[in-house]
């Protein structure tokens, strides 16, 4: 499994938004900036996760974006699954119209099953608050050195 530069980039968003939101909106330019990602490409990305519902747009002068929940709220699993579909390691997992016609009697399935499952309890162990206390910790950490 490869995580792409969507998913990647779709955390590093929601870390900045939850850092930087206190104020209200934030803007997609200012995060670019911070997070050195192309502008277009998070606004892209931040129209994905707008429409889901994980953000609130605002149009203006004080428009952007900024988090439709708490960061306690969102599980690293959720965006990533938004942003990069089905995070099943082999395809026969990915969905019924997918399983071949040796399903019944693979021999490897339930290993592929158990990493599956492994993943995705990992990934929504996690929350935007947990990555944001991480971001803080380093932040703080870089200020002693």
């Amino acid at each position: 499994m490869k995580i792409s530069t969507k998913g990647r980039y779709a955390l590093r968003l929601m870390t900045d938004l939850a850092a930087y939101d206190q104020d209200g909106y934030v803007s997609l330019k200012d995060v670019a900036e911070r997070q050195k990602i192309s502008p277009k490409y998070l606004e892209q990305i931040a129209g994905m996760l707008a429409k889901a519902g994980l953000l609130h747009s605002g149009r203006g002068a004080q428009g952007g974006y900024r988090l439709a929940r708490e960061p306690k709220a969102y599980t690293v699993g959720e965006i990533l699954r938004l942003t990069e579909g089905n995070l099943a390691p082999v395809a026969c997992l990915a969905g019924a119209e997918n399983r071949c016609e040796l399903c019944g009697e693979c021999s490897t399935l339930d290993f592929w099953a158990g990493l599956y499952a492994t993943v995705n309890e990992y990934l929504d162990r996690y929350t935007l608050a947990d990555l944001l206390k991480e971001r803080q910790r380093k932040l703080k950490k870089s200020k002693l050195s």
